[in-house]
Parts: C-alpha cells; structure tokens; sequence
C-alpha cells in the first residue's frame, strides 16, 4: 500500500575538513539499485585520487534494499554510520557517497564513525527534505464572483493549489490528501452555497517542505 513518505530535496553535495583529512559527501534521489550503483560510480571515476569512497543506500519506501560499503575504511566505521544516519533522518530513496582524502593525522574508530556520520547529516541538511504526499488533483469550476471567497478559504486553510485557469469560469486546481477528500468537497460546497461543480483527477505524489528537526527547536 503506498504511503507517504520523505526524501532528500535535490541532489548535492557538502564538504566537511576533519583533522586535514576531507570527507566530501554527495547525495541523491534514486529509484532502484541501478540508479544507486550508477550514482556510486559516477563519484568514483570524479574522485579516482581519493583514499576512499564508501556510501550506502536505502530504496524502498520501507527501505527493503539497503546497501553499505566501507571501501578499505576498518570495517564498520564508514558505510553503516552513512547508512545510520540515512536512516536517522528517516528518509528513503536515497544514496550517499563519502569520499575521503586523507589529511595524514589518523582519527581511529570512533573518529571515522563520526567523521562519516556528520558529513552525510551536513549534506542532508544542505539538500533539504521533502515529503512525498499521495494527494488527489480536484478541479473547482465556479463563477468570476465566487473566486475571491474560494481563494481565500483555499489559501486559509493552507490547500495545496496546484494551478488557476480563467475561462467562461474559474477553474482552481488543487491536491487533497485521499482521506480528507469527502470532507473537502462537502466544506467547498458549504462555503460557496453548492453555486460549484468539481471533477477529480489524478492521484499522484506532491511534495512538500519537511523540517525533519523541528521538534528540537525550541521557540
């Protein structure tokens, strides 16, 4: 059953410099392994002088293919602290790679394990996240002199509105979460006194801005 879901906003990379050494973390969205190995590789061949490239991936709204790699790093202190902190965050579909170049100054287990960890929460951080919302398309058909009312109710109510086309009529577009879409119709039809007809059309995923920390911020 598809659900929604969080994902990183955009492909990107950060940079963070730990005792001389370099650890350069690239992300991105993928669908599949293949897009995740392709995504691997294209790192390496730009990195070929790095001391290491180590990543890991998660695909799956429930995360069923997950993957990790310590590329030479002692084993553990690389691929699964990218993959921890993949999974902290709580997204999905989504793959890191970790290039390091070493600085000369050895940071020992629990220095690497940290030093991964952070530079994929920075470079998730620097992409931003986003939830994928499984919402319906409705399109709203009323008169000219309607519109005004609509709009503000629309926008009070923080509705996702996809597009506004002007015709004979006003014809708003918005996408409603599949439970919430009886109770959405029968509020428009109160508001504007059944004076508007509605045609539901695709359901697909929306995205919409995720702070994934903001229950740590204080006010």
């Amino acid at each position: 059953m598809q659900k929604n879901y969080l994902t990183i906003k955009t492909k990107g990379s950060n940079e963070i410099d730990i005792k001389k050494s370099r650890f350069i973390c690239n992300i991105a969205r993928v669908q599949n392994e293949e897009e995740a190995n392709n995504f691997i590789e294209s790192i390496k061949l730009e990195n070929k002088k790095a001391t290491h490239n180590c990543y890991a991936y998660v695909i799956g709204q429930d995360d069923h293919i997950q993957r990790a790699s310590d590329n030479g790093e002692p084993s553990g202190t690389a691929g699964v602290p990218i993959l921890d902190a993949i999974k902290m965050i709580g997204i999905h579909n989504t793959v890191a790679v970790v290039t390091r170049y070493f600085g000369g100054i050895k940071l020992g287990a629990g220095g690497l394990i940290r030093a991964y960890s952070n530079a994929t929460t920075k470079a998730i951080e620097s992409v931003g996240v986003i939830e994928k919302v499984l919402q319906t398309e409705i399109t709203i058909n009323v008169d000219y002199k309607l519109f005004d009312q609509l709009q503000y109710h629309l926008n009070e109510n923080d509705i996702n509105i996809i597009d506004t086309q002007y015709t004979d009529k006003v014809s708003v577009i918005v996408a409603i979460d599949n439970h919430y879409i009886e109770a959405f119709k029968q509020d428009i039809v109160n508001l504007l006194n059944n004076r508007v007809s509605m045609v539901d059309g695709d359901e697909k995923y929306f995205e919409v801005d995720f702070d994934p920390y903001k229950d740590n911020k204080k006010d």
